[in-house]
């Protein structure tokens, strides 16, 4: 299991995910029982990790395959740091049901929003092809 401990500036996720959204929560319960955490030591731009999320949360509304949480609130959040560098890290529930995106900004010491994704109802091929 990784942790937190591992890259020198990485802080105290379970502390930071405080109610930035409603992912938070679930997040905090998911690295209590066991998670695998990973926060990546390098920077992207807003747009790039903006437009992923709102794109996700586009083909969720659209398709309902896929329970999610905190989400839409992700989306609004990243929204106001246009121009900006963000790091960006993942929470990997240890039972595999949920998987969780975090955004930080770009010194990694501030946590800006969390998502979720419910893995146990996954979209088959034939849905993910389907515009």
């Amino acid at each position: 299991m990784a942790t937190e401990d591992e890259l020198p500036w990485h802080p105290d996720i379970p502390a930071m995910l405080t109610d930035q959204t409603s992912a938070c929560k679930p997040a905090r319960e998911a690295i209590a029982a066991g998670a695998e955490v990973k926060v990546w030591d390098s920077e992207v731009p807003q747009w790039m990790v903006a437009g992923i999320a709102a794109t996700r949360l586009r083909r969720s509304l659209k398709r309902g395959l896929q329970e999610t949480i905190g989400l839409d609130e992700t989306v609004e959040i990243l929204a106001r740091y246009r121009g900006e560098q963000l790091r960006t890290g993942t929470i990997l529930a240890a039972d595999r049901l949920w998987f969780f995106n975090l955004y930080f900004d770009a010194t990694g010491t501030e946590l800006l929003a969390c998502s979720g994704v419910n893995l146990s109802r996954r979209p088959s091929t034939k849905d993910s092809l389907e515009p």
